[in-house]
């Protein structure tokens, strides 16, 4: 299958080896990965703050980037940014767009999937191959329970990971407070739902907390390194694209390297 890869602006900016990890697990699977040059931003940042005309270029340069019919679907590590090009793209599209961005943005979007979905739902496979020797723990982030309701496959892909202890997150489904700009607007509420959720991440004695987003993966790696804690964050992809022969290897933090 011929796969077009969306970096997402964190993954481009901050969190580039969770885009490699997502290329490298696909083309180990046997499928060709290609990456758009020209893409940028989904817009969703704008949509969600309340500007829903000034992402229509973003919009209308998604669906001409990987609207190529040789493009059979497309990937991203990111659950939140599959919910907007799915959820958000035709809304901008009918209220500012025009007909023709209208049909480009539903074709788009009739292929888009977030990663552990696209392993799960359409390539039907839950064991890729992957060796991870760390005790882990899995939050699952709101975009891909609420809006894409993924439900169970990124753990069904966690189980079936050679050398994994995973251990169930307490609270897993509550929020971990960033939300993009809500963590700004309600710096305080974000504040204190993050201290929740680094207490449950914690008490798992986990040497990892993964996700399938990078936007909470920051926020709960900021709260947990503010605190000097030895729990990493790593994305779904990294572990999933990790082997014996080409092994994650897990960065040191404050209190592990003491």
């Amino acid at each position: 299958m011929r796969i077009g890869l969306f970096a997402t602006c964190l993954g481009d900016t901050l969190f580039p080896d969770a885009v490699k990890a997502t290329a490298v697990l696909l083309t180990r699977l046997g499928h060709d990965v290609v990456f758009p040059p020209e893409q940028t931003c989904c817009g969703q940042m704008h949509v969600n703050t309340g500007y829903q005309r000034e992402p229509v270029p973003l919009v209308r340069g998604f669906a001409e980037q990987f609207g190529d019919p040789s493009i059979e679907a497309v990937v991203m590590p990111s659950g939140s940014c599959a919910g907007s090009v799915r959820h958000q793209h035709r809304i901008v599209a009918e209220r500012y767009g025009d007909a023709a961005l209208v049909d480009a943005v539903t074709t788009v979007k009739a292929k888009t999937y977030e990663l552990s979905e696209f392993l799960v739902d359409v390539l039907g496979v839950t064991d890729v191959g992957a060796w991870f020797p760390y005790r882990v723990t899995y939050h699952p982030t709101c975009h891909s329970l609420r809006m894409l309701r993924v439900g169970d496959k990124p753990l069904r892909l966690l189980n079936a990971v050679d050398g994994i202890d995973l251990v169930e997150l307490p609270e897993a489904d509550a929020c971990c407070g960033f939300g993009g700009t809500f963590a700004v607007k309600n710096a305080d509420t974000s504040t204190a739902m993050l201290q929740d959720k680094v207490r449950d991440v914690l008490s798992t004695g986990a040497d990892v907390c993964t996700a399938g987003d990078s936007s909470c993966l920051m926020h709960i790696g900021g709260g947990l390194s503010r605190i000097k804690a030895g729990t990493r964050t790593l994305h779904l992809a990294q572990i999933l694209a990790s082997t014996r022969t080409s092994p994650c290897v897990l960065p040191e933090t404050e209190a592990t390297a003491r």
